[in-house]
């Protein structure tokens, strides 16, 4: 009698645990699969990686896959091929496929940072560094036609300093290389996202003396499009991906420094949790980050001053083609 009463236990606890698990496959397929390619993996983007880690995107029913894509030119070739739905990157790209005259063109459909998020790293301590201190430097530039490039390019200009004159900007590196090309003794200078300069300070081989997202002023900076047909035939999607991103902008503005940090922790593995803290502080303080997805057209006008200072852009692109603010709130 013992030994059936065990049989019959275990037989329910198999089958309950079967039950869970189709229940919790079924909730899963529910889901829409979405494939997401980021530009670069930064702590730039807090809220979309609390976006993912908090649920929102599950609560909107969507299953997000993140692929990293590095360079603009890079996410919007993954966005017109098909192999991701959703590109997150800057919106300079999608002005160069529109201009291509390309019919089924991206749209930029939500906003998330609202300025450059690199900074400038000096080999040399400054105590009051000013721009002027870069005549006659070398520096590690980003990407040519990249934002983080023409942004810097323009600061420079805005400060009396031609780029091509007054210092050297070698824009040759590749993105992720730049670390390591400027550790290992090439430049003066480099410009760097988060959290790679910081890791620069905590090696000893550079000290921040600039953030390029203040000299740069708001910009339409990076932000989330898709194809023309994709937002065409799949509005609730693209609405509820909207609605994840603005919980997201919603909790870095109210919560702390350390709440945030604790919520994407587990994506910056490489990162003790008080330098992620320093980080997400840094990022912060210069209002990094839009209040709502909506992009204003100042902002992308700015983009398109910026692009044809850097003589990248010929005729600007119009706003209301590229930029839907309807799913916004």
């Amino acid at each position: 009698m013992k030994k059936f009463i065990t049989s019959v236990v275990i037989l329910v606890g198999i089958m309950l645990a079967g039950s869970i698990l189709i229940f919790n496959n079924a909730k899963n397929s529910n889901k829409t699969k979405i494939k997401l390619a980021e530009v670069t993996h930064s702590v730039f983007y807090a809220p979309q990686y609390v976006a993912l880690s908090e649920g929102y995107f599950e609560e909107e029913g969507l299953d997000i896959e993140l692929i990293l894509t590095p360079g603009a030119d890079k996410v919007a070739a993954a966005v017109l091929s098909g192999d991701v739905q959703i590109g997150f990157s800057g919106p300079e790209a999608t002005i160069y496929v529109y201009n291509s005259g390309e019919k089924d063109y991206l749209i930029t459909f939500a906003g998330l940072t609202k300025r450059d998020g690199s900074f400038l790293v000096s080999r040399k301590k400054f105590d009051n560094f000013t721009l002027k201190d870069l005549k006659g430097k070398y520096v590690i530039g980003g990407r040519k036609g990249g934002m983080p490039e023409m942004t810097f390019e323009w600061a420079l200009k805005q400060h009396g300093i031609d780029p091509k004159k007054d210092l050297t900007i070698d824009t040759s590196i590749a993105f992720a290389a730049m670390q390591g090309a400027f550790i290992g003794g090439t430049g003066d200078f480099v410009t760097l996202f988060e959290p790679v300069a910081l890791q620069i300070e905590k090696q000893g081989y550079g000290h921040v003396v600039a953030s390029i997202g203040q000299l740069g002023g708001e910009i339409a900076y990076t932000a989330y499009h898709a194809k023309k047909s994709y937002i065409k035939d799949n509005p609730k999607v693209i609405e509820g991906f909207t609605k994840a991103i603005q919980k997201g902008l919603d909790f870095v503005h109210k919560k702390s420094n350390e709440e945030i940090a604790n919520s994407i922790y587990k994506f910056f593995p490489d990162l003790t949790l008080n330098e992620l803290i320093e980080v997400v502080k840094r990022y912060k303080d210069q209002d990094s980050w839009w209040k709502t997805t909506k992009l204003t057209e100042q902002s992308f006008n700015h983009l398109q001053e910026i692009m044809i200072s850097a003589n990248e852009l010929d005729k600007k692109a119009p706003f209301d083609k590229l930029i839907d603010n309807s799913f916004s709130k």
